[in-house]
């Protein structure tokens, strides 16, 4: 899994590549921790993510708690794949996604 990383002020976009599951998870859980302290705005842009597992669920949800705190999360760009594993989940009632 390849993780960009973009700050415009307080804005924050993660874009994902790949797969997030078991072995990717935790540098994405990484980089979130680094990068959320002074976050207002994250942005989770999944246009060329293609599988997520429930361990990237769980950092999500993590993510999710942190923001509602400091900001806002959303994800963007989440393929029919994946919109299918939040529906399944009940992700879809938890997570802002456009």
């Amino acid at each position: 899994m390849t993780i960009n990383k973009n700050l415009n002020g307080t804005a924050l976009t993660v874009a994902l590549e790949g797969r997030l599951d078991t072995t990717t998870a935790p540098e994405l859980e990484t980089e979130l921790k680094q990068s959320l302290p002074g976050t207002t705005e994250l942005i989770m842009d999944f246009e060329k993510l293609d599988y997520i597992s429930s361990a990237g669920l769980r950092v999500l949800l993590s993510a999710q708690k942190t923001m509602t705190k400091q900001g806002s999360m959303k994800i963007i760009h989440a393929n029919e794949m994946i919109m299918e594993v939040f529906e399944v989940t009940g992700f879809i009632d938890i997570l802002t996604i456009e």
